[in-house]
């Protein structure tokens, strides 16, 4: 009898998967399962590391409206609207892929937190300790990169056509009004937070990547707002309009005074707040409220494999 092992490259057959093991995407309820999931740890998480994926996350939105803003520069008069935003919309999507591959937290995409609270899997206390620590990280990020984008000077390039972009990407978010901001942000933060359960179906880095593209390209294209984003759009337009040197505002053919409407005040009060409240009735209320009234409440779903 031979003793000896069959080698590893006999073609002797393989040990099967687990019996379980497919590469389906998820369905709709096993999505609400799995997003209840996420929810609960994410709120038990602790505030360290709460608040220092936080941080990545307003930077990694700040990076997208970084290459959102770029590719938009000397759009107007050479392109449509309608494509201008198509292209805006696209390069931002930069900022959703890398929270939700490479791991960061972000306020909006937590919203759906609140699905857990509903199923009483969480305190309201606890969902309000995520929202908050998550929204300063955020904030700490995306202005630290408002501030690093300042000292790069890509303000400056092409004759200072970047800086005119920030300056009335930035004037014109302070100048909307209250209730069309809080409109604006709900309508955002549907599509963020819809990006994110469409997320919840993927099985794989790519599937991720694509759930991603249409839902966050559809909000920049429709110039819905992000509170997030904004965190960087607006201080950055605030930056360059406090700093910049005449060079620039000649090379533009533009003043500081022509931007009276883009303070600190507008930015917290006028856009920022409003924002903000529109975000959590988009996410918290229309997408997440409104899953788990269809797949959870009462015990509707079986648990996902």
């Amino acid at each position: 009898m031979n003793s000896n092992p069959t080698p590893p490259d006999s073609g002797a057959a393989a040990a099967p998967g687990p019996a379980n093991f497919s590469v389906d995407a998820f369905m709709p309820p096993e999505m609400a399962i799995k997003a209840e999931t996420v929810g609960v740890k994410k709120a038990l998480m602790g505030w360290r590391n709460t608040l220092a994926l936080a941080v990545l996350a307003g930077a990694f939105i700040a990076l997208g409206a970084v290459f959102s803003t770029t590719v938009t520069v000397g759009a107007a008069g050479q392109l449509t609207f309608g494509v201008t935003r198509l292209l805006a919309g696209l390069a931002f999507c930069l900022g959703l892929i890398l929270v939700v591959v490479a791991g960061a937290e972000l306020f909006t995409g937590n919203n759906l937190i609140v699905m857990a609270w509903a199923d009483h899997r969480l305190t309201l206390g606890k969902v309000l300790r995520n929202w908050g620590l998550v929204y300063t990280g955020n904030f700490i990020g995306a202005l630290a990169t408002a501030v690093v984008m300042l000292l790069t000077l890509q303000y400056t390039f092409s004759n200072g056509a970047v800086g005119l972009t920030a300056l009335n990407i930035a004037a014109a978010k302070c100048s909307l009004g209250f209730v069309q901001a809080i409109a604006l942000g709900m309508m955002c933060n549907a599509l963020v937070c819809l990006a994110v359960w469409l997320c919840y179906s993927a099985r794989t880095t790519t599937d991720k990547i694509l759930a991603i593209i249409f839902p966050i390209t559809a909000f920049v294209a429709a110039s819905f707002e992000h509170s997030v984003a904004n965190m960087y759009f607006i201080p950055i337009g605030l930056l360059i309009k406090a700093t910049a040197a005449p060079e620039f505002w000649a090379a533009i053919g533009k003043t500081a005074a022509d931007y009276s409407q883009l303070t600190w005040a507008n930015f917290f009060i006028a856009n920022l707040l409003p924002v903000t409240i529109g975000n959590i009735i988009g996410g918290a209320v229309m997408v997440g409220l409104v899953y788990w009234f269809v797949y959870i409440r009462k015990g509707l779903t079986t648990p996902a494999r």
